[in-house]
């Protein structure tokens, strides 16, 4: 592989990494996440449940790690900031959704049926994570 490394470049093309969140003894929680990472504006953005640990853990504690490696293992970035939760919305047409809306087209593009999307956002009490990234870091071994 030629050139410097580029941690940030490895978020952007990852769809699968590890959140960490923060247990009420102080020990991380871990959980396999799907994260989309905005380059531009610096934020990670995943799709949760509320009622889970890390969502829980979240509303405790905002601060949070995301860690993604390359699909040969060959490399690693970790993005560390604080978290803002959106939902669960009540309502399909509500903001809460809206916001779930907004970072699916960005992640995946157009859904076949929004109505559907929406309607199972509220009955999963899906809750958008936003986290405002502080510092990044990572290495290719």
């Amino acid at each position: 592989m030629s050139g410097p490394f580029d941690p940030r470049a490895l978020l952007v093309e990852s769809r699968l990494g590890v959140l960490a969140t923060i247990k009420s003894d102080g020990r991380p929680q871990l959980s396999p996440v799907m994260p989309f990472y905005d380059r531009d504006a610096e934020i990670i953005y995943v799709s949760m449940t509320e009622g889970r640990a890390k969502t829980a853990n979240l509303r405790r504690d905002p601060r949070a790690a995301l860690e993604v490696t390359s699909a040969d293992g060959w490399s690693w970035a970790t993005a560390e900031g604080t978290v803002t939760l959106t939902g669960p919305g009540t309502d399909p047409h509500g903001p809460e959704v809206d916001a779930l809306v907004d970072y699916y087209r960005a992640a995946a593009g157009e859904h076949p049926d929004w109505a559907e999307y929406r309607s199972v956002m509220v009955a999963d009490r899906r809750v958008l994570m936003t986290m405002a990234i502080d510092h990044v870091y990572g290495e290719r071994v």
